[in-house]
């Protein structure tokens, strides 16, 4: 079955986190990602870049409206997704368990319900 993690967590400048506490997250995000690749289960990871250079789009009636910025005000922000095929969501939770946002933030799982590969539509095994 293929989870998806949603890494949700307040921005380093919103924390007012400090660069010793950046590098341990770049290292700890560096580890987990290998682990995840090193046990053939990880489909893809994104860290996101801040929410203040996310562009928002909508289009109603016809017509694109474009907002600068994020859709909606929140401290905690998607900052970050994990894409993993595992047996079942036990082992997504002994997965998620192990991301380092887990400790400050939190991890949201949330199994495909369809993915795009190889040009169609397909439910996840």
């Amino acid at each position: 079955m293929q989870y998806s993690l949603l890494v949700m967590t307040r921005e380093a400048g919103d924390a007012e986190v400090d660069e010793a506490a950046r590098e341990w997250g770049r290292k700890a995000f560096d580890a987990y990602a290998k682990s995840l690749d090193a046990a053939g289960v990880l489909v893809s990871a994104d860290i996101l870049q801040e929410v203040a250079v996310a562009t928002t789009i909508s289009v109603r009636d016809g017509e694109l409206k474009v907002q600068n910025g994020p859709f909606a005000v929140a401290l905690e922000r998607l900052n970050g997704t994990f894409v993993f095929e595992v047996p079942d969501l036990d082992a997504a939770i002994s997965w998620a368990r192990q991301c380092p946002a887990a400790l400050y933030g939190a991890v949201e799982i949330r199994p495909s319900a369809v993915n795009f590969r190889d040009g169609e539509w397909r439910a996840p095994a």
